[in-house]
Order: C-alpha cells, then sequence, then structure tokens
C-alpha cells in the first residue's frame, strides 16, 4: 500500500530535506522514525527538497509498505520516535497512481522578513533580515515583471538538477505586518535555490539599490551572474502543496502560524 504523510519540521539542526551520508537529512530522521512502526527500512519520496536551514509548515511525503497498520501508528507513533523538529499532521492511504512529487501541480513558499534596523533574537533562525528600509510597492512592482513562465535560469543554482528551467510563477505578493514582510511564491515548481535567489533581487528593489524594470531585465538576461546573491534561508517555509482534487489531500496546515 502506499501511504501519504503530511508534516511540518523547522529546518534549524538539519542540513536539508534529502537524506545524507552522514544522516543530518530530515528524510533521515523520518525514515528511521517510519522503520521503527513498520519493523523494516523505507524509503521516502517528498513533494520537494528544502535546503539546509529552510523549514517547512506543509511538506508531503509518500512510502510504500506491505506492513499494516492503523494511520493513527504513522501519526503518533511515528512522531514518538521523532527528534522535537519535526512533527507528522496526518496520514493518508492512497492508491499507486498518487506520487507525493509528481503528482504534485503547484507548491508555494513564504519567506517571512524582519525589516528592522536592529537584528532578530528571539526569532534567530526562524526569519530572514534587513536592516534598511523597504518599500513593498517597488518589491511588487517587480514581482508583478516576474511572474508568468519564463525561463528562469538567472535565478537558478548553478547545482540545480531540474531537467528544464523553464517555470510557471504564479504569484508573487509582498504584504507589510509592522516591521515583518510577507513574502509568497506561488509556483508549478521551483529551481533550486530560486525563492532565496528572487529574494535577493526584489530586496535590492524594496532597498532601491535597483529599479522594478532591473528585476525584468535581469530574468530576460537567464545570465545568473546579473542577479543579487542568493537569501538568508533563515525565513524561508515550504507552505502549500496542492494535489488533482480526486486525491482529497489538503493543500496547506491550519497550523501555519503566519497564515
Amino acid at each position: 500500500m502506499r501511504i501519504a504523510l503530511g508534516l511540518e519540521y523547522c529546518g534549524i539542526g538539519f542540513c536539508g530535506w534529502q537524506s545524507q551520508l552522514q544522516g543530518c537529512g530530515v528524510q533521515d530522521a523520518l525514515e528511521t522514525a517510519v522503520a521503527a512502526i513498520a519493523g523494516v527500512a523505507i524509503r521516502m519520496i517528498a513533494a520537494g527538497r528544502t535546503d539546509t536551514g529552510v523549514h517547512a509548515a506543509f511538506q508531503v511525503v509518500h512510502f510504500d509498505t506491505g506492513v499494516e497498520r492503523p494511520l493513527t501508528a504513522w501519526v503518533r507513533g511515528v512522531n514518538s520516535h521523532l527528534p522535537p523538529g519535526v512533527t507528522v499532521l496526518w496520514a493518508r492511504e492512497l492508491d499507486a497512481a498518487f506520487h507525493a512529487r509528481f503528482s504534485a501541480n503547484q507548491r508555494g513558499y513564504r519567506y517571512v522578513l524582519l525589516n528592522h534596523a536592529v537584528r532578530p533574537g528571539l526569532n534567530h533562525g526562524l526569519i530572514g533580515w534587513y536592516h534598511r528600509p523597504l518599500d513593498a510597492a517597488a518589491m511588487n512592482a517587480a514581482a508583478a515583471r516576474l511572474t508568468g513562465r519564463h525561463d528562469f535560469s538567472a535565478f537558478r543554482a548553478a547545482a540545480c538538477q531540474a531537467k528544464s528551467p523553464i517555470k510557471d510563477l504564479r504569484l508573487i505578493k509582498i504584504e507589510r505586518r509592522g516591521d515583518y514582510l510577507l513574502c509568497d511564491f506561488l509556483a508549478d515548481g521551483f529551481l533550486h535555490h530560486m525563492v532565496r535567489n528572487l529574494m535577493g533581487c526584489l530586496i535590492q528593489v524594496g532597498a532601491g539599490a535597483q529599479s522594478p524594470e532591473w528585476a525584468q531585465a535581469v530574468l530576460e538576461s537567464r545570465d545568473r551572474s546579473l542577479a543579487a546573491p542568493t537569501f538568508d534561508p533563515a525565513g524561508l517555509y515550504l507552505t502549500h502543496i496542492r494535489y488533482p482534487p480526486h486525491f482529497a489531500l489538503p493543500e496547506t496546515s491550519e497550523r501555519w502560524l503566519y497564515a
């Protein structure tokens, strides 16, 4: 049978989602915990790979097993074997047509940015920070020039393994709430470091160092060297994964603190 799990995790202390030889990935922790309940080794497939220091308010994974357990065992039982920074939210039994990665038709990230002269202390590692005042209207003007179906090579990491740099970026929205900027991104999929690279450029525009038209010129150049440096991972959260409705899975988590 194929089991899908929804989970949330704090990226602090993990080297990203993907399993590593040193066992520091969120995948390593989850596979170990699920194996403790299943009694056999388990291999996980995730909807998306998050980088070191990036968090997930909503991640979806699946695994195949011939071991029968009540769905509650895949939630509370697995959670009893997980470190505090990772939690399974729900479990569903689905047929083999479901694939956590390939069945997803939309993904979303939120970047939580403190825009204040003084760096964060209490939320260190959980939010990003930029010290100079940022113009959210200018950032949204730049965002409007970046949305749509484009070649995002200018915002792609050199190590990206995606077959194509073309993505449908359906939404970028920057909303100010006091000293915080909530920056939402929705797309059919994302390239390696794409959101963090977009954030770097949007911050340059918001700070007045570049114009909204510059962001469009960077996009059209397809040249990574012309874009801003990759921004800090600390404030980035995977928040949204959408599947075709017949799978009847949630798209996000109501537990999301900044929703």
